[in-house]
């Protein structure tokens, strides 16, 4: 990978937090599973943090789960990582593949699209069709890779593939074995080095979709990974994540608490279908998360920093919540259009009384 990274939008975690995993690998002298660039406590001190060594937290949610995690990746068996979308699910699975591995770019996006030859291998046709099935043609896609070099696969939302895609891994994860039938001899297949395994993710709304097989299934096991519960957790985490973003797109100042307080509950509520207060409201049917809530918050730095020269304010918020609110059901805008009108009118403070004046902007 390239040294020069600073134009990147977003680099992987390995090279983000690069000085953070030096300083764990000198400090780490916990046993390591065969293959593992850290042991299992290092891995979680990269994920959860340590002050100590200047390692910041990543993932904000239940550190038991982190340990399950680990514990999984360190057997035979592959991680599956479910839950609502927007649940930081992805950026688990890197974090991870990073400590673990040293790299989290051996990754497969799921979709309709998806054919075996981008999870397991293709060919180079030029040099097949002149010289035959032979290593230097050969292609090899994400899991081949990591089988033969012994590091975590990623497989992304893996339920949006045809059910005959998914079952590709069934092998790699029983047998720890790949097969390359056009060729012969002990180039034919590739044994998994220490080290391999797979993590996939898959969002619950897309269940049904395309059913995990039942053999497949056995060759996972489940970890469920929720929203964040505490509201002063996902403002910290909405904060942290937006003012992060605003300073890469080149916006001067940072985002407002007070703006971000009422996001987070709007988006909440929202979410919840519940008042701060215990009075049910509308649910909406697109994703209210916290990935959409620090989009939003990005948008609306974005959108007063270079439209006014300010860091934005809750009228903003109406202005960019029409996008996220609009993406499943034309419902959902009258939805959101009555919660502004009906709490949001409810509220004291200057941004909640900006919010209700701005109701008039949504579209429709």
């Amino acid at each position: 990978m390239p040294d020069n990274t600073a134009d990147h939008q977003r680099p992987p975690a390995e090279v983000r937090f690069a000085d953070e995993l030096e300083r764990l690998r000198e400090h780490d002298d916990g046993p390591r599973p065969p293959g593992w660039a850290l042991s299992l406590t290092g891995a979680r001190r990269f994920i959860v943090g340590d002050d100590a060594l200047g390692v910041t937290r990543k993932f904000v949610g239940d550190t038991a789960l982190i340990d399950r995690a680990l514990v999984t990746l360190a057997t035979s068996r592959g991680l599956m990582l479910v839950g609502e979308p927007g649940t930081a699910k992805s950026l688990l699975s890197e974090l991870i593949a990073a400590a673990v591995s040293g790299t989290s770019t051996l990754t497969i996006q799921g979709g309709a699209a998806t054919t075996e030859d981008q999870i397991r291998y293709s060919w180079n046709y030029a040099l097949l069709v002149s010289e035959g099935p032979s290593t230097r043609s050969l292609v090899p896609a994400p899991l081949l890779t990591g089988m033969a070099e012994g590091k975590v696969v990623r497989f992304e939302e893996i339920t949006r593939c045809p059910l005959e895609v998914q079952d590709s891994l069934l092998s790699p994860l029983s047998d720890r074995v790949l097969a390359i039938p056009e060729l012969s001899g002990p180039e034919s297949m590739v044994f998994a080095r220490e080290g391999f395994n797979v993590i996939a993710t898959a969002n619950t709304r897309d269940r049904g979709v395309n059913e995990m097989s039942a053999a497949l299934k056995r060759r996972f096991n489940f970890e469920t990974v929720f929203p964040i519960a505490d509201f002063a957790t996902e403002l910290d985490l909405v904060e942290r994540e937006a003012a992060r973003l605003l300073e890469r797109s080149g916006v001067g100042v940072a985002p407002r608490r007070d703006v971000l307080e009422v996001l987070v509950t709007t988006f909440r509520e929202l979410r919840n279908a519940t008042t701060e207060d215990g009075r049910p409201m509308d649910r909406l049917s697109a994703v209210m998360s916290t990935a959409e809530a620090v989009s939003v918050a990005h948008a609306v730095g974005v959108r007063g920093w270079f439209l006014r020269g300010e860091p934005g304010g809750a009228s903003d918020i109406v202005e960019c919540l029409a996008g996220t609110a609009a993406k499943d059901s034309a419902d959902d805008l009258t939805r959101l259009r009555r919660y502004l009108e009906q709490q949001a009118a409810r509220r004291d403070g200057e941004q909640w009384k900006a919010l209700h004046a701005a109701r008039h902007r949504l579209p429709g």
